[in-house]
């Protein structure tokens, strides 16, 4: 076992079935290996210093590119909305078209706002958003090793390109699939493109007959990054996959949902800030242990 798994905020349900699948993944080689992560309090951290950080959603709520009344019907929606969203209690196709209301009424909402494109990127410097910690070791090190980062996010996807272009990880192996604003000629957004993304039907299966996934074909083998259950759906579609090995990040109300992590994750980082273990999984698979 990699020694970084013994770190205290790490569970596993099953030690030896992570250690075989981990050897099954480095037997394949890591040329087969691809990476399938969320974003919002995934690759980004959930809180610093004892305070709440900003989704991609959020650096937009939180920002002067939209009105005190919009942020106080963001703010409605997001307290409406988010319980539902985390109630471990309701089956899925019942949060389904809640989640979808919830999203398609806060896009409603931004498009009022007519926000400007060049805009943007001042709001996300303005913003409190971090990766988490070691997230330069991860992107860097995938990048060397032509491993594709595939992130798939509910979020907004031109924030989310920016917090990580502002980072400087922006490389060409990371594929991002997520919500997209759509800006007309002056720059200013109109709408949001093609259908709404959430958490419930973001998954590479939506991507395999786009061309330009044809090299994730030939990786089998999924490291997959989450926070939350609707996470564990992103690897739906991966051709013949061999082995998947599901890290999840549990944040937030940690009691009531440990065990159901526990259940659905191999390996549960528990109030864990830092992207340590992916990392040293990641080490592990590229031989560099």
């Amino acid at each position: 076992m990699i020694a970084e798994l013994s770190n205290p905020s790490v569970c596993m349900k099953d030690p030896q079935r992570v250690q075989e699948i981990l050897e099954s993944m480095v037997k394949a080689g890591s040329n087969t290996v691809q990476v399938i992560s969320d974003f919002d309090m995934t690759l980004t951290r959930f809180a610093y210093n004892g305070k709440r950080c900003p989704t991609c959603h959020n650096i937009l709520d939180n920002s002067r590119l939209i009105s005190n009344d919009c942020k106080v019907e963001l703010k409605e929606l997001l307290d409406t909305y988010y319980p539902i969203e985390i109630d471990c209690t309701r089956p899925v196709d019942e949060k389904l078209p809640l989640m979808v209301e919830w999203w398609t009424k806060a896009h409603e909402i931004l498009v009022q706002q007519e926000i400007k494109k060049d805009q943007l990127a001042v709001a996300v410097r303005e913003s409190e958003a971090k990766l988490r910690d070691g997230y330069q070791l991860l992107f860097d090190h995938l990048h060397e090793h032509s491993i594709p980062l595939l992130i798939f996010s509910a979020g907004i996807g031109d924030i989310l390109e920016e917090v990580i272009r502002q980072a400087g990880v922006f490389h060409p192996n990371v594929k991002v699939f997520s919500n997209y604003m759509d800006f007309d000629e002056s720059g200013v957004l109109r709408a949001f493109k093609g259908e709404l993304i959430h958490i419930y039907n973001k998954r590479e299966g939506a991507l395999l007959n786009t061309g330009h996934f044809q090299e994730l074909r030939t990786r089998p083998n999924v490291l997959l990054l989450g926070d939350s259950l609707g996470d564990l759906n992103m690897a739906d579609g991966v051709h013949d996959m061999e082995n998947i090995l599901k890290i999840g990040f549990l944040n937030d109300k940690v009691e009531e949902r440990k065990q159901s992590y526990l259940d659905a994750y191999d390996i549960v980082l528990v109030k864990d800030e830092t992207l340590e273990v992916p990392n040293a999984v990641m080490l592990y698979l590229t031989g560099n242990n």
